[in-house]
């Protein structure tokens, strides 16, 4: 009995050091490769940061040491013989090991994605907030998956566990739901990108450029100077009108002339503003046209294109358009209408003004004359 112990316990000391020394070069050469691939991809995606070699060079350098010398033991225990039981429990250390990293790899790759999608060679055109939240959800996702497949694979039941996270979120949803629109507004900003941090909006009573989208807010800069906080369930319900995407703009403005204009110099008009507007740069002329009687005056209605979006630019467009027009109006001795009335008595005598020191106009007789007063411009 005592000479079956003694082999019994070479056998064990035997079995531990070829555990040991197999660990150690399994380790080695698991991490050689490891090294190597990781240096080869980082050279060959130099001064590339958005390349996918890239990518992948900082995936695998977030192989972990610690899980690398767990499955580097994990593939020399199989070496010797070891108990049924033994191998039960192995194979479950496995796949403990082998979701550890899987779970860290892509969460490196997650991390990573957010990161370019946000500081990119564009500039960063997607919303920040937007990428935290899309990548947190992943995360989320990522390690709930692992943690929940783990147990499993170690005979946990998680159907129950399951169920209770299940409820336990719809109960949270209810208790946060006010939150959670506006955190799903602004991940629709993000997404869909109705506007951006720049852009000037207009929608409602407000008019201002994008300062900031959080989570729960959009933060706007007013014309005024004042900072206007809009939740952003409360900011997608209305027409926006974003300004900063507009690459043209249709100008219609109407003028009006005076009635005793001859026909003929009612046509040159037109002409004129046709040929003010197509001398003007960044204008491109559409049409004017003598478009009807008003009251007082002979209407022109003109259109054109400012071929920029630029406000200060389409005002110093008009003021020049403007400025021409009243010069060729003079030209052509055409006066611009004025606002005017015509005054008449029925029935009634011309009512007479005394001035003291000038002659006293002569009554006029009779009742029922038609008298006109002077007319007033």
């Amino acid at each position: 009995m005592e000479q079956w112990n003694i082999w019994l316990e070479r056998d064990l000391w035997l079995n531990v050091a070829i555990v040991v020394v197999a660990t150690a070069l399994i380790y080695s050469v698991l991490r050689t490769l490891v090294n190597t691939l990781h240096k080869r991809l980082k050279a060959w995606s130099k001064d590339q940061d958005g390349s996918w070699p890239h990518f992948v060079a900082m995936v695998i350098g977030r192989t972990s040491r610690v899980l690398l010398l767990a499955f580097s033991l994990l593939l020399a225990l199989r070496l010797p013989e070891l108990p049924g039981s033994w191998h039960s429990a192995l194979s479950h250390t496995w796949f403990v090991a082998l979701a550890l990293q899987v779970a860290l790899w892509v969460d490196t790759g997650v991390r990573l994605w957010s990161r370019s999608l946000v500081m990119g060679k564009n500039g960063g055109s997607y919303n920040p907030v937007m990428t935290t939240i899309i990548s947190i959800m992943i995360l989320i996702v990522v390690w709930s998956v692992m943690l929940l497949s783990i147990l499993a694979n170690l005979g946990v039941d998680i159907t129950a566990l399951v169920a209770s996270l299940g409820v336990g979120g719809i109960a949270v949803a209810l208790a946060v739901q006010t939150v959670l629109s506006d955190v799903f507004a602004s991940l629709s900003i993000g997404v869909d990108k109705p506007f951006e941090i720049g852009d000037f909006v207009v929608f409602g009573e407000v008019a201002g450029s994008i300062e900031h989208i959080g989570l729960k807010t959009t933060r706007i800069r007013s014309l005024s100077g004042e900072q206007v906080v809009c939740a952003n369930a409360d900011l997608l319900r209305q027409v926006v009108h974003n300004y900063k995407r507009m690459n043209t703009r249709r100008i219609v403005f109407k003028f009006g002339i005076n009635y005793d204009t001859p026909s003929d110099k009612v046509r040159q008009v037109a002409e004129k503003v046709g040929d003010i507007i197509r001398a003007t740069p960044k204008a491109r002329f559409d049409r004017a046209h003598f478009l009807g009687f008003d009251e007082s005056q002979l209407t022109f209605e003109v259109v054109y294109i400012v071929l920029t979006s630029d406000y200060n630019q389409y005002m110093d467009i008009q003021q020049e358009i403007n400025l021409q027009l009243l010069d060729a109006l003079r030209e052509l001795d055409v006066r611009f209408a004025l606002p005017r009335r015509d005054l008449r008595l029925v029935g009634e005598k011309m009512p007479v003004l005394k001035v003291d020191g000038l002659p006293q106009p002569a009554q006029s007789e009779g009742n029922g004359s038609d008298q006109r007063l002077p007319r007033f411009s």
